[in-house]
């Protein structure tokens, strides 16, 4: 018997360019098809200059309440892409910010998207926090323990996921620890463990769990890992970065989580500049996503060092150098990073050129 071919592995596997034709020629033969994807791109035409409107109000510091228009958007988005979504629902975020809708509703509408609409972007509590306040934050809660103590399944699982935001936003130290010490311990996860602790204060604790994740697999690499993480701390440059790099080998993102979370504040900025121009040299969106989240790290180390204004010429250099990766400062406008006036004003002069 022969086996049944993975059809979505093939599809995936195709050019944009050959799925389009294919698509297409079954859309002629299909008309039900037809009238789908027809809607899907009406709506696309559509979404696009909405969100530029929405994002311009916004920036133009109107006192106008625009969180119903913008929730009216983003309830409008059907056939609307991932990005779309993604971009509608940060919008909102800024518009509930700034004039915050009745708490109670805001949760039931958080609530709903998340568990009714699977196919929709995670909603970040952190962007929503100031306009649930505690009466939202505190309905939310009761409907995820709720859940939790219900029977396992689908719901269940995301219920764990919105508990671990609401513990993060709500500053539920212990709490988010042992939800966190219930996932595989990954990279990702012992370098929020190790950043969770430092938050807290509990520096000792932090520590000591980075060098529990920074046992060595094999002693002669682990002897030349520990020098060549010594010799960063001491020196924290592009030089000794590249040497912990290929000391690393395999292992360099658990290695580089460690390094950027136990160094403090001012130690770490060299650290976390070079982890941002490695990320956007890699050419590729979700590394300029992930670079603007370490800018929002950079930029939290240098205000504790009392050092923004160093932090603003930074950027403000770094988006000059990378002018032409115009994904790279959309994912910096997403991230709620004020782009320096420099940049804003030349960007202006290019486009009256």
């Amino acid at each position: 018997m022969n086996p049944v071919p993975d059809l979505r592995a093939y599809l995936r596997s195709l050019d944009a360019e050959t799925l389009a034709e294919l698509l297409h020629a079954e859309a002629q033969r299909d008309s039900r098809l037809r009238r789908e994807l027809a809607q899907r791109a009406a709506a696309a035409s559509k979404v696009g200059p909405a969100l530029d409107m929405l994002q311009r109000l916004l920036e133009s510091g109107t006192q106008a309440d625009l969180t119903p228009l913008a929730r009216r958007m983003v309830d409008g988005l059907d056939g609307a892409t991932a990005a779309e979504r993604r971009r509608a629902v940060a919008l909102y975020a800024r518009a509930c910010a700034a004039h915050p809708p009745a708490p109670d509703q805001l949760a039931d509408w958080i609530l709903a998207t998340t568990f009714h609409r699977p196919d929709w972007p995670r909603i970040e509590l952190a962007d929503f926090t100031t306009a649930l306040g505690s009466t939202g934050l505190t309905r939310i809660r009761s409907t995820v323990d709720a859940l939790l103590a219900g029977r396992p399944g689908p719901r269940r699982d995301i219920a764990r996921r919105l508990a671990e935001q609401v513990a993060e936003v709500t500053g539920d130290v212990d709490t988010l620890l042992t939800i966190l010490a219930t996932k595989p311990p990954t990279p990702e996860v012992n370098l929020r463990i190790i950043r969770v602790l430092r938050s807290a204060g509990r520096h000792g604790e932090a520590i000591a769990h980075a060098a529990r994740t920074m046992v060595h697999r094999e002693r002669p690499r682990g002897g030349a890992l520990a020098l060549r993480c010594a010799e960063f701390r001491r020196n924290p440059g592009p030089t000794s970065y590249s040497a912990l790099r290929e000391a690393a080998a395999e292992r360099w993102p658990e290695v580089r989580a460690t390094v950027l979370a136990v160094e403090g504040p001012a130690e770490a900025i060299p650290a976390y500049r070079l982890y941002v121009e490695e990320l956007i040299e890699q050419k590729d969106p979700s590394c300029y996503r992930e670079a603007a989240r370490a800018l929002k790290e950079l930029r939290a180390l240098h205000r504790r060092v009392d050092t923004a204004e160093e932090f603003t010429s930074y950027l403000a250099e770094l988006l000059e150098t990378h002018k032409r990766k115009t994904r790279l400062l959309v994912e910096v406008r997403n991230a709620r990073i004020a782009i320096p006036k420099a940049v804003t004003h030349r960007k202006a002069a290019t486009m009256s050129a």
